[in-house]
C-alpha cells in the first residue's frame, strides 16, 4: 500500500516549470494498471480541485519538474516519506477535455524489509464520462466497491 502511494506520489505535486491544465469539469473513470493488477475508480472534478489532486502530498516532494513537450507532458520528482524516497518519472498525454493517459515509472529505496530498491511501473487511463451524477460534488472520488471518499484538501 505505501509503494502504490509513493508511486503515485512521485508523478504528482506542484508544477516546477509547465503546468498540467485542469481536466474538463465532470466525472471521470481513472483505470490504474500494473504487475499486481487493475483498479478502477471515477473522480467528480472541476478545476480547483483537479489541481489538488496533482498536487497529492506537496509537502513530500521536493522537485517535481513538468515539461510541456509535442506529444504532452513529461514529469519528474523526487519525494520522500519518514525513510522511503521515490524517484519518478512520466509520460503525460491526451486532451484534457475526453482522456489523459499516463506511464510512470518509480523507484523506491528505503521500504523496510526490503535491500533492493522497487521499480513500479504504472499506466493510469482516465476518461471523461460526463456530468457528476446527481448527488455528487467535485472532490467525490467513488472507489470500485462504491465507497466515497474526498479528495485529500477538498472542502468537507
Amino acid at each position: 500500500m505505501l509503494a502504490a502511494a509513493l508511486a503515485a506520489l512521485a508523478v504528482a505535486g506542484p508544477a516546477a516549470a509547465d503546468e498540467l491544465p485542469a481536466r474538463k469539469a465532470g466525472l471521470w473513470e481513472s483505470k490504474t494498471m500494473g504487475k499486481d493488477g487493475e483498479t478502477v475508480a471515477r473522480q467528480c472534478v472541476d478545476a480547483s480541485t483537479d489541481k489538488l489532486a496533482q498536487a497529492a502530498a506537496p509537502d513530500a516532494c521536493d522537485k517535481t519538474i513538468v515539461t510541456k513537450t509535442a506529444e504532452g507532458y513529461t514529469v519528474a520528482t523526487n519525494c520522500k516519506v519518514g525513510d522511503v524516497t521515490a524517484k519518478g518519472g512520466g509520460v503525460i498525454t491526451g486532451d484534457f477535455e475526453t482522456t489523459v493517459r499516463m506511464e510512470t515509472s518509480t523507484t523506491m529505496t528505503g521500504i523496510p524489509g526490503l535491500k533492493e530498491p522497487l521499480t513500479l511501473k504504472t499506466v493510469i487511463e482516465n476518461r471523461r464520462l460526463g456530468d457528476c451524477e446527481p448527488g455528487q460534488k467535485p472532490g467525490d472520488i467513488i472507489l470500485s466497491d462504491g465507497k466515497v471518499v474526498r479528495t485529500p484538501g477538498a472542502d468537507k
